[in-house]
């Protein structure tokens, strides 16, 4: 019974000793990372916060995050249609790979969505889950997974007045979560 105790209360205090060095180990960290990547870490949150619009500095694009939870950081997307075309980033904040979680973004007419998000279920992630040659897709980028980006353009000009227009990821089970509107500008 005395050396049951004791490797409980040796565990114990392992245990405890680890949970605080990591604890001290954690604000270090942070403490250098601002230090030494100061430029970076600025620029980040400039481009996260301008996400919601088209920035100034850009008028013709626009960055949507997306993350493991499966969720995009907007539910709208607003395109100028006064752009010859107009650049999309879609940033995967996320850890998890393509294969498990991967996030991809599609624009397609409303009416349309539900046939393109099916028919991409069966295209596979090596097409990325859009079917090839699908004329009801306006645009689309690469699938991509955690700590990944993509960039892919739209044409402004396949808009239709008076049309209705959804932007989502086609990875299967994700457009439940995953979806928004799109509005011309």
């Amino acid at each position: 019974m005395k050396i049951y105790l004791a490797l409980i209360s040796a565990a114990a205090l392992a245990l405890s000793a680890c949970g605080g060095q990591q604890e001290a180990a954690a604000p270090a960290a942070s403490a250098e990372t601002p230090a030494e990547n100061a430029p970076a870490e600025q620029a980040a949150p400039a481009s996260a916060g301008s996400a919601a619009a088209p920035t100034e500095a850009g008028a013709c694009e626009t960055v949507v995050s997306s993350d493991d939870q499966m969720k995009f950081d907007r539910q709208e997307l607003e395109i100028k249609k006064s752009c010859k075309e107009f650049k999309i980033v879609l940033k995967h904040t996320g850890k998890m790979p393509a294969a498990a979680m991967g996030h991809n973004i599609v624009i397609s007419k409303s009416e349309d969505t539900s046939g393109v998000v099916s028919d991409g279920a069966g295209a596979t992630a090596a097409n990325d889950f859009v079917k090839p040659g699908d004329t009801r897709v306006i645009a689309h980028s690469k699938l991509i997974g955690g700590g990944e980006e993509t960039t892919f353009t739209v044409d402004p000009g396949k808009f239709a007045e008076g049309s209705q227009y959804e932007f989502y990821c086609t990875f299967p089970g994700h457009y439940g979560l995953m979806h928004g509107t799109v509005k011309l500008i």
